[in-house]
C-alpha cells in the first residue's frame, strides 16, 4: 500500500489580530483533517495549536506606507525564502492572513507556481485603494472577509469570495459583562475606569505612549479617583511602554498596566481612547463608548488620509456609516483633546448607553462562526487541488 505524504497547508499571519484568526482556523479544521500540518508564519495562539512557525511573525510587524519601504529588502528577502520553503515542502494549499502588503505578493507568486492560494481578511478596499481588487483576485482563489458590506466589492469582479463574520463577535459583551469583567480585573468600588489603548505595533507606542500618559494626567485632574488600565500585547511592548513612559514629564501618573486581557479592560472600563486599528472593533464588540485616536509619520498619515474613500477611520464608524465613536487624528490628537473628549462622554450617562445599545447591535450583524465558515472554504478549495482531489 503506497504511503501519501501529509497534507500540509501553509497559514502565514503577519500580528496578533491575524494570529487570532488562524488560531480559530485551526480549531475549525482539526476535526475535518485531523493528520494536517500546518506551516509557515504562526504566533504563539497558532503555534499552542501545532503550527510550525518558519520565521517570527515580529518581521512581518511592520506598520506605515513609510516604514514597509524602509524594509522593503528585508521583506522581500522573507517572502523568497518563504515561497521557496513551501514549495520545497509540498504545501497544497497556502491561506494568507491579513498583512496584505506581504501576503497578497506571496500568494500571487505561489499561485504562478500552480498553488492553491485564499487570502483571509479583505484588505480595506472599502475605504481606499479600490484599484487593488482586480490584483487581489489576480493573487489568490477565494477572499475570506470579516464584514457583510465587502462581498458585493468582490462578486462585481468575479472574484471568488465568502463572507466568515469577526470572531471577536462570538465574545461580544453582554449585560453582565461590566460586573464580571472588573471582578477578574479585581477593580472595586465606583470609580471611573478608562481603558487606553496605544496600539499593538512599537511604531504605535513610540507615538502614543507619552500622548496617553499626559492625557490620563489630565483627566485625573477633573477626576481623582479615575482608574487607568493599559492592556500590553506582550512583555517586550510592557518594557518598552515603560521606557517611553519615563520619558514624559507626568511619568508618576498611576497607570495599571495589564498582560494582555484587552478584551476584559474594555468591558471594565467606563470610556476607552483607542488608537485606530482592530481595537477600535473590539472595543465596540465589548460595548466600550470610546474616542478613537491616531498619531503616526506625518507623511504616511497624509498619503492615507488623501486615499481614503469614506468620511471614517474608525471601524465602529464604518461599519454603523455615521460617527458613533468621535475620532482624533494626527494634530487634533492632543493631550487636551483626548481629555476632553473622554470628560465629555464619561459625564454624559445617556449618550453613552446609546453607544452602548448601538454596539450591542453591530455584534450581532458579525456574530457567526468565524472559524467553520472559514474551514469550509478552505475545504472547498481543498477539493480543487490536484494533489488531493
Amino acid at each position: 500500500m503506497k504511503n501519501s505524504a501529509p497534507l500540509k497547508i501553509g497559514l502565514v499571519a503577519g500580528e496578533a489580530s491575524g494570529d487570532k484568526l488562524g488560531a480559530a482556523l485551526i480549531e475549525a479544521l482539526r476535526p475535518h483533517l485531523p493528520e494536517a500540518h500546518f506551516v509557515g508564519i504562526a504566533g504563539s495562539r497558532m503555534q499552542a495549536l501545532g503550527a510550525e512557525s518558519w520565521f517570527p511573525m515580529e518581521r512581518l510587524s511592520v506598520h506605515g506606507l513609510i516604514e514597509v519601504v524602509r524594509h522593503l529588502p528585508g521583506l522581500w528577502r522573507l517572502r523568497k525564502a518563504l515561497i521557496q520553503r513551501m514549495q520545497d515542502e509540498g504545501v497544497t494549499l497556502c491561506v494568507g492572513i491579513d498583512a496584505p502588503d506581504f501576503t497578497l505578493g506571496m500568494e500571487h507568486e505561489l499561485k504562478r507556481a500552480g498553488m492553491r492560494t485564499i487570502h483571509f481578511v479583505s484588505p480595506s478596499v472599502w475605504a481606499w485603494r479600490r484599484g487593488r481588487i482586480p490584483r487581489i483576485g489576480a493573487a489568490t482563489h477565494r477572499v475570506l472577509t470579516l464584514f457583510p458590506f465587502e462581498p458585493p466589492l468582490y462578486e462585481a469582479h468575479g472574484i471568488p469570495v465568502t463572507y466568515v463574520g469577526h470572531p471577536a463577535a462570538q465574545r461580544a459583551a453582554d449585560e453582565g459583562s461590566r460586573a464580571r469583567a472588573r471582578a477578574v480585573l479585581q477593580i472595586t468600588g465606583d470609580a471611573p475606569v478608562f481603558a487606553l489603548l496605544p496600539g499593538s505595533r512599537m511604531s504605535e507606542l513610540k507615538h502614543h505612549t507619552v500622548l496617553l500618559v499626559e492625557t490620563a494626567q489630565r483627566i485625573r485632574q477633573a477626576l481623582p479617583d479615575a482608574r487607568f488600565l493599559v492592556p500590553m500585547v506582550s512583555m517586550k511592548a510592557q518594557k518598552f511602554f515603560e521606557t517611553l513612559r519615563a520619558t514624559s514629564v507626568h511619568a508618576d501618573v498611576s497607570l495599571m498596566l495589564i498582560d494582555g486581557r484587552a478584551e476584559e479592560v474594555l468591558q471594565a472600563a467606563d470610556v476607552g481612547l483607542v488608537a485606530s486599528g482592530t481595537a477600535t472593533l473590539e472595543a465596540a464588540l465589548a460595548r466600550c463608548p470610546h474616542i478613537i485616536f491616531y498619531r503616526g509619520p506625518a507623511l504616511t498619515v497624509w498619503i492615507v488620509k488623501k486615499m481614503l474613500a469614506v468620511p471614517w477611520v474608525g471601524l465602529p464608524n464604518v461599519l454603523a456609516q455615521r460617527f458613533i465613536a468621535p475620532e482624533l487624528m494626527q494634530e487634533a490628537a492632543t493631550p487636551e483633546a483626548l481629555a476632553e473628549e473622554a470628560l465629555a462622554l464619561y459625564r454624559d450617562a445617556p449618550r453613552r448607553r446609546e453607544i452602548e445599545a448601538a454596539f450591542a447591535e453591530m455584534a450581532q450583524t458579525l456574530k457567526v462562526d468565524t472559524g467553520a465558515r472559514a474551514a469550509t472554504a478552505v475545504l472547498e478549495e481543498l477539493k480543487n487541488c490536484k494533489a488531493h482531489a
